[in-house]
């Protein structure tokens, strides 16, 4: 939309306010501060794509690739914005990239989506690079994973344009997940990173484009990659380095950038990251997740829910599949924490929760105070209004997008696309009807998700998007996502389980497919007898969820195993869902697997981030992994993938009649555990997980559980019963 078209619509609804006050202040401001960012940040290191430096290296890495020469490349996540780390990437002419670590610098830290330098991360990098015979000198180009004088000339864009109200954004840089002392140690990253490594210079750090490293690692990942049509990509984002909804197409493997929106607060993930805070009762980055689960709890009927048809006109949606944020009711463009509602909103929804009341018990929504607290009924159906206006939006840029694309293929990435309703949604309206009605022909809308659509897959597509401009193939299709660090050693197991509180024994060996099958079984057998374990194996998933490496497993079929996982090994909100691991045929009999997930043998529902809706004998077999809504966060399993976790399944279909099992990712209250140690602080943290099963990289395969006076007996009494059986 024009600005004179969206003065003219502020004119005719006063209650509608859908572009920034000083438009071409804010555009002045982004090119002046981009171009000085560019030159001081050139002076310390960083250069962007079309720098004479980063021309040099693209064109010595395409030389050693046209020679058949190994590659290396590391894309980085410096600090200052979340989820820091470091993925180190290995590509030939002849295979394309292969990912060998994406390390995520939240587990090393514990500090659930760090900003942090991502000093663990690298360390751990460059052991993985020397084991397998190289070294730091092997590395031919270092990315990051943000533009960042385009990063500056946004920021400066966003308060210049709101002025002078917006002047409180100087003050709360974590809008948009940003951390303002930290973004400041970000400049000095090639100084630090030189340090670290013992080079005598910083390293230069060539900047790659935020969203063209969402799409083109979420595309080339993809089952759509070798498709002759055009694949549409959409990137929705809490925000970019330009903007935070970038829409692309390839066809005949280029990609073209079709949109961005430049700006930071015309964003889904922001609309949805503020309203799951504010009435919720969680910080930013921890609210999403669990607002969409709460919102199954509530009326989730466009025509009956109290809230949805008014909390509409928050977003604003253009002729030519544009989204606004209505500035008239929202206040987080200026003051997104302490102020983030004016008074429109406020008659809709409420105060909003203030930052210092969130995580109090009396502020956190939870579905178990439905019978007692009158109000909670009625903040499940505000959760409900904000996914379905969600929905609403998602579902209006993906229409404009194939209808200018002409595409049946969307890959969707970006953090919006973990939310796994959305995701289903799409594929449920863009059906063969839609097809028909809208395009007179008949097609239906095919969906892809990567593993690790936000942040955390931003240091991948750094290095994937630097491998295709240096001229490599796009490389293989994932399958899953085992990269986040290393197997463990039989001693780094060994030294974790010397812990004096803790018991432990070995109990088998994987190395071979009889002893893969009985540890296997032992795991099914224990499961089927309500119990509660964890499995810790091989490197662990990269991304927000575990997959059966750091998983917790337990029993689908008993009603209790929410409340009891939830309560007393989890320690969170009963408000939780739980997600069902299932193999394909086990999936397909209790779910309902649309056609547009069907590439590559179902490849999308690979990684818990797509929901399905479940059939009906799906309640009454497997009630603990079927939401309040009817539907899973499913993951479908391969033998070739993943053959431990796949024989459990097999075993669990002998032990309970099902290949199913609950799936929640190996942590409390903090990052997924990363290393043995941590898996074992885990355990000391739960009192509800009954063992954890640690399997070292040569198959060896160990039992830890309470000891003491905290040990229920349960393990070692289920051991010798299965033991008695063999």
């Amino acid at each position: 939309m024009a600005v004179s078209d969206i003065h003219k619509a502020d004119r005719l609804n006063p209650k509608l306010r859908i572009g920034p006050r000083h438009p071409r202040l804010g555009r002045a401001g982004f090119y002046a501060a981009r171009w000085l960012g560019a030159r001081l940040l050139g002076a310390a290191g960083f250069h962007q794509l079309g720098s004479d430096f980063a021309d040099a290296r693209i064109a010595r890495v395409r030389e050693k690739l046209r020679r058949g020469e190994t590659v290396y490349l590391a894309g980085i996540g410096p600090p200052g914005t979340h989820n820091s780390g470091v993925a180190l990437v290995e590509v030939t002419q002849a295979n394309g990239p292969r990912l060998l670590v994406n390390n995520e610098e939240e587990r090393f830290s514990g500090n659930k989506h760090t900003t942090e330098y991502p000093v663990a991360s690298i360390d751990a990098m460059v052991a993985t690079l020397r084991g397998i015979g190289r070294d730091i000198g092997d590395i031919d180009a270092w990315l990051t994973s943000w533009d960042y004088p385009d990063l500056a000339g946004t920021l400066v864009r966003s308060v210049l344009e709101e002025l002078p109200q917006s002047v409180r954004l100087l003050r709360t840089t974590e809008a948009a997940g940003f951390d303002g002392r930290r973004l400041d140690q970000m400049t000095r990253t090639p100084k630090i990173l030189g340090r670290q490594l013992g080079l005598s210079e910083r390293v230069p750090l060539i900047c790659m484009p935020h969203h063209d490293n969402h799409a083109w690692f979420s595309f080339a990942a993809s089952p759509f990659a070798d498709s002759d049509e055009p694949v549409a990509i959409a990137v929705l984002d809490g925000t970019g380095d330009r903007g935070s909804i970038s829409l692309y197409v390839t066809e005949n493997g280029a990609m073209r950038r079709l949109y961005c929106n430049d700006s930071m607060f015309d964003s889904l993930g922001a609309f949805y990251s503020v309203i799951s805070s504010t009435q919720g009762g969680w910080t930013w980055l921890s609210s999403e997740g669990r607002y969409m689960g709460a919102a199954a709890w509530g009326d989730m009927n466009r025509a009956s829910n109290p809230y949805y048809a008014r909390l509409k006109e928050v977003l604003h949606f253009g002729s030519s599949g544009e989204v606004r944020l209505n500035r008239a009711m929202a206040n987080w463009y200026c003051d997104p924490f302490d102020h983030p509602y004016k008074p429109a909103l406020i008659e809709i929804l409420g105060p909003p929760l203030r930052p210092d009341q969130l995580w109090n018990p009396d502020a956190v929504l939870r579905i178990e105070d439905i019978n007692h607290r009158p109000d909670t009924s009625d903040r499940l159906d505000k959760a409900a209004a904000t996914q379905l206006v969600f929905e609403d939006a998602m579902i209006h840029v993906v229409d404009h997008l194939l209808r200018t694309t002409g595409a049946t293929r969307l890959v969707l990435t970006g953090g919006v696309a973990l939310n796994a309703v959305g995701n289903m949604r799409l594929l449920e309206h863009f059906d063969q009807a839609w097809f028909a009605r809208f395009q007179q022909r008949k097609a239906r809308l095919h969906l892809w998700v990567p593993p690790t659509p936000g942040d955390p897959g931003v240091t991948i597509g750094a290095a994937w998007l630097f491998a295709h401009l240096a001229g490599a193939p796009r490389g293989a299709p994932m399958s899953h996502a085992f990269y986040c660090g290393s197997s463990p050693s039989h001693q780094d197991i060994a030294t974790a389980l010397e812990a004096g509180d803790i018991a432990s024994r070995r109990i088998g060996d994987i190395a071979t497919p009889e002893g893969r099958d009985a540890l296997a079984d032992l795991m099914a057998f224990m499961v089927a007898q309500n119990g509660i374990i964890a499995l810790y194996q091989g490197a662990a998933e990269t991304g927000p969820r575990a997959l059966g490496h750091r998983s917790i497993f337990a029993n689908p079929c008993d009603p209790q195993t929410r409340e009891r996982l939830n309560e007393r090994v989890k320690y969170r909100e009963a408000i939780r869902p739980l997600a069902p691991m299932a193999t394909l045929d086990a999936a397909q009999e209790y779910f309902d697997l649309l056609e547009g997930a069907a590439d590559a043998d179902y490849n999308a529902y690979n990684y818990m981030v797509l929901t399905a809706q479940s059939k009906p004998p799906a309640r009454a077999t497997i009630p603990a992994v079927i939401h309040a809504d009817g539907t899973g966060r499913i993951q479908i399993v391969r033998a070739e993938d993943d053959p431990l976790t796949y024989a459990y399944l097999k075993a669990l279909g002998r032990h309970i009649g099902v290949e199913m099992s609950v799936n929640t990712s190996f942590n409390v209250a903090g990052p997924i555990a990363q290393t043995p140690g941590q898996a074992i602080d885990t355990l000391r943290r739960s009192s509800g997980l009954d063992v954890v099963l640690l399997v070292a990289d040569d198959g060896a395969a160990y039992a830890a559980w309470h000891g003491g006076n905290r040990d229920s007996g349960r393990f070692t009494g289920w051991f010798s019963e299965w033991k008695s059986r063999e």
